[in-house]
């Protein structure tokens, strides 16, 4: 997906855990998602910035030793677009004003790992390509473009991430991916004002979220945005009630297909889902408007038009925020909640893009290198809309304190996080437009009501793609 997700419960490798470790991992999980619940809704405080960038980075610290590259040119190659695009930029500009080196970035197309392919193919792949799953970073191992991290990028990596961000990167225990941008896509953003109105409040719980929908809709605004136009945000949806109500054994089965989407945990999430998406008056548009409406679309319209927006929240990870206009104040307008809990916890899923070498050489070690810094990280941290999984860069560098406490909460998680399911699956089922689990859960959204035979497609989808 576009910016991609952080599930900050569990581990996302194999687990080993006795049972009373479980229980005890899942009381720390449930302790978290209520102290990342309080923290979210106190936060209203006036040092809290906008939506738009208010952080200066002129002033940037230098903690990472990088070679003078002069004369040399480097491609970067994302998916990102609009204000995330332009501020990544300005972190290559710092780059190329410690090296001399002049790095261009090339706009990509999803699903990234055809896009690569076709330059590959044409014998001009970017130097660096900022792959959003780990089923994309595998699948370039395989073919034999990627490669391996040199000895100081992985020195820089192992400096400032955790254990599990490091091994997200690993392929046959080899480092080929540094996880630049991390997201926390367990969080649905509201408009206050509309809550205030309705005499709304935040939900805990699954039931809670209905209720308060109810309220909403009875107060003559629509309850929910969705961007269906993007079948990624259809599997946040799912992953956020599949982690929560089937728990994170049978979460790391299904996304390794070790069970299949016919398992009765898949139709208990599906017919979960339902009690939204099967409401059409309570989704923006109705299932038809929602499909055409993207992401960035999705968050707008929740957080434009005065008391009476389209919607009044979206389920939306914290990147939304460089999607929320300017006028309305983070922590005061525009508020955020925790997914409510289906299940005993909460879910709290993680997703990131991962820097990728394709191209071996001193330039694209550098900014691999770069890249895995705090002094990178910190420059986009500034500017809003970004979290960095790098556990040393100043939680002050974030903007607003809604966004120092997410950002606080990834990283106070370590390794205990559970990476997106469909970033995790081979990207022909879980990361491309128009066919798989992405275009399976959009044709779900405008008919609910087929959840086996929904089931049944996704089975088949899966299975093709995993090959077994």
């Amino acid at each position: 997906m576009t910016s991609s997700t952080i599930r900050t419960r569990w581990s996302p490798k194999r687990d080993t855990a006795t049972p009373q470790h479980r229980r005890a991992a899942r009381t720390a999980a449930a302790v978290a998602a209520g102290a990342l619940a309080l923290s979210l809704s106190a936060c209203g405080s006036s040092d809290e910035g906008s939506g738009g960038s208010t952080g200066d980075t002129d002033e940037t610290t230098n903690n990472v030793t990088l070679p003078k590259l002069d004369g040399t040119s480097l491609e970067v190659a994302a998916v990102w677009s609009g204000t995330e695009q332009a501020n990544f930029k300005k972190v290559l500009q710092e780059f190329e004003k410690r090296t001399g080196a002049k790095v261009t970035f090339v706009p990509a197309q999803d699903p990234i790992i055809n896009f690569i392919g076709s330059k590959v193919a044409g014998g001009q792949p970017p130097d660096i390509a900022m792959l959003p799953q780990p089923g994309a970073i595998k699948q370039a191992v395989d073919k034999g473009w990627a490669k391996e991290l040199g000895s100081e990028a992985a020195k820089e990596l192992g400096e400032n991430y955790s254990q599990g961000w490091q091994d997200i990167g690993k392929v046959g225990g080899k480092q080929y991916g540094v996880y630049y941008k991390a997201a926390n896509k367990s969080l649905i953003w509201y408009n206050n004002q509309v809550f205030e109105n309705a005499g709304a409040s935040e939900p805990e719980t699954w039931p809670d979220l209905l209720n308060t929908a109810q309220t909403v809709f009875d107060s003559g605004v629509t309850p929910f945005s969705v961007g269906g136009a993007e079948g990624w945000t259809l599997t946040d949806w799912f992953e956020n009630v599949y982690l929560s109500q089937a728990g994170p054994e049978k979460y790391d089965q299904l996304a390794k297909h070790e069970i299949k989407w016919t398992d009765p945990s898949v139709k208990d999430a599906l017919t979960t889902l339902a009690q939204v998406w099967g409401k059409p008056d309570w989704i923006a548009g109705g299932a038809n408007g929602a499909l055409q409406t993207d992401f960035p679309a999705s968050v707008t319209q929740v957080f434009t038009g005065g008391d009476q927006p389209k919607a009044a929240m979206v389920a939306a990870g914290d990147f939304a925020q460089v999607n929320i206009p300017s006028s309305m104040k983070i922590g005061t307008d525009a508020k955020v909640f925790p997914f409510p809990a289906v299940g005993d916890n909460g879910p709290v899923v993680s997703g990131g893009d991962a820097a990728v070498i394709l191209e071996d050489s001193k330039g694209s070690q550098a900014l691999a290198t770069w890249l895995a810094s705090p002094d990178a990280a910190s420059i986009q941290a500034k500017l809003g809309g970004y979290l960095s999984p790098n556990k040393n860069v100043p939680n002050s560098d974030y903007p607003n304190a809604v966004q120092q406490k997410i950002a606080k909460a990834l990283i106070d998680a370590g390794d205990d996080f559970r990476f997106d399911m469909s970033d995790q699956a081979p990207q022909a089922f879980g990361g491309t437009p128009g066919k798989g689990e992405w275009k399976i859960l959009q044709d779900f959204l405008k008919n609910p009501k087929d959840i086996a035979g929904t089931q049944a497609k996704l089975e088949a989808e899966a299975a093709a793609a995993y090959g077994n």
